[in-house]
Order: structure tokens, then C-alpha cells, then sequence
């Protein structure tokens, strides 16, 4: 943990995931890991009585400050683990809130013991890819607060999300959705997303490089520029 208090004090290099191209690594400012540490506490309501489970690998952007560095800076308790489907589903109920890759999410809804599994009042953050709706219906059936959520290295990666809860029915679409809660500046050009704010490492406009369109003030990803 005493890492987690240097990266406070000094910022951090973080490798982007190379899914497009080469991975380089960005470097996160102290003042925009603050705002993203704040962002990400007040969408996914982490106080300092939450209990995190982290899941995903801290050397990358959406399992270091998506929850567990937000978490760390108020004291909240949290715990990290090597993800595993099964434990997953026998531990989560001891905790508050955990983030998931879709990849993730869609092995735990195949382990055994997931269609008795209780969420209730348990947060589930999901990104780093495309979130398919029978994904967000599964969670929230079981009783999840569930929210989609889009971000980037270099952006966020509490940026563009949508929060489902139970009860809710998730619609079809064509394209993925991305949401409809916005957390930085956005402006599409040639059907690309652009983005700046307190939360993006860059102070002018940054070309995601993600193709979206915009439909009655829902984001939906399309595709990667190439």
C-alpha cells in the first residue's frame, strides 16, 4: 500500500493495453489522478465504510483508478486478488463494490453458483471493452447496482458511464452502449470522440480515437479508428 501513497504524492506512469497499436506508457499527474479519485468515489458512491474487491491488474489504468486508488486515498478498506471466477462468487458478498473486465463478468455469470448469488447492494463497475447487454441484465437480475463505464489511459477512466439498477430492463441496441453520465468535455468529429477536462492527462482536446455517435444524450461506441 505504501506504493499507493507515492502515486498520490508523484503521479505514476501507466502502460496503455496495446489492443490498437504498441503500448506506451502516460504519464498520470498528481492533479488529474485527484479529480479521477474524486470522479470515480462520487459515481460509484466509495465512502470511506465501502469495501473494495480488486480484481483486475493494478498495472493498468482501470484496476488502479477505477476503484482501489479512490478507495486507498479515503481509507476505505480494500482487498487485491489474482481474479478467479469461482472465488469471486463465494467472496464478493463480504464486499461493497468490485470492477470488472466484460471478459470477467461473463465468467462469473457461467460459474454454477451465480443464478442464486445475491448482489443486492453491491456495485459492479464494468469496462475496458464492449459491455453486451446480457451482461448488465444478468447483474442487475441478481440484484447489482450496475455500471457500464468508458474510459482510457489517458482519460478517466471514470469518464462516459450509465448506471443500471435492479429492476431495470437493459435495451437492445445496435451499437455498445457507452452512457449517458458525462464527467469530462466531449465534441465528435467525423464521428470521433474527443474529449479534455480535469480528468485527462492532456490539457487540450485528446482524439480517442474511438468511433461513437450520439443518440437522445446516450453515448454508443461503434468501432476503433485504424
Amino acid at each position: 500500500m505504501n506504493n499507493f501513497t507515492n502515486i498520490l504524492e508523484n503521479g505514476i506512469f501507466i502502460k496503455t493495453s496495446g489492443t490498437t497499436g504498441i503500448p506506451k506508457l502516460i504519464f498520470q499527474p498528481i492533479n488529474k489522478i485527484k479529480a479521477a479519485n474524486s470522479v470515480s468515489r462520487e459515481v460509484q458512491h466509495i465512502t470511506k465504510n465501502s469495501r473494495i474487491l480488486t480484481v483486475c491488474k493494478i498495472a493498468h489504468a482501470g484496476g488502479l483508478l477505477a476503484q482501489t486508488l479512490p478507495a486507498f486515498e479515503i481509507n476505505a478498506h480494500v482487498d487485491i486478488q489474482s481474479f478467479n471466477p469461482y472465488t469471486w462468487v463465494k467472496q464478493i458478498i463480504n464486499y461493497t463494490h468490485s470492477h470488472l473486465a466484460p471478459s470477467m463478468a461473463d465468467a462469473i455469470i457461467k460459474t454454477k453458483n451465480f443464478s442464486t448469488l445475491n448482489l443486492s447492494g453491491i456495485v459492479i463497475m464494468c469496462g475496458s471493452d464492449k459491455v453486451h447487454c446480457n451482461i448488465i441484465q444478468a447483474f442487475i437480475d441478481r440484484g447489482a447496482t450496475f455500471i457500464v463505464n468508458w474510459g482510457m489511459t489517458e482519460v478517466g477512466p471514470v469518464a462516459i458511464n450509465k448506471t443500471y439498477y435492479p429492476g431495470d430492463t437493459v435495451e437492445e441496441t445496435t451499437g455498445t452502449i457507452m452512457g449517458d453520465s458525462l464527467y469530462c468535455d466531449t465534441k465528435i468529429v467525423d464521428n470521433e470522440l474527443y474529449v479534455r477536462g480535469d480528468i485527462c492527462v492532456y490539457d487540450n482536446w485528446f482524439a480517442t480515437s474511438d468511433y461513437v455517435v450520439k443518440e437522445e444524450g446516450t453515448f454508443y461506441y461503434i468501432s476503433r479508428k485504424i
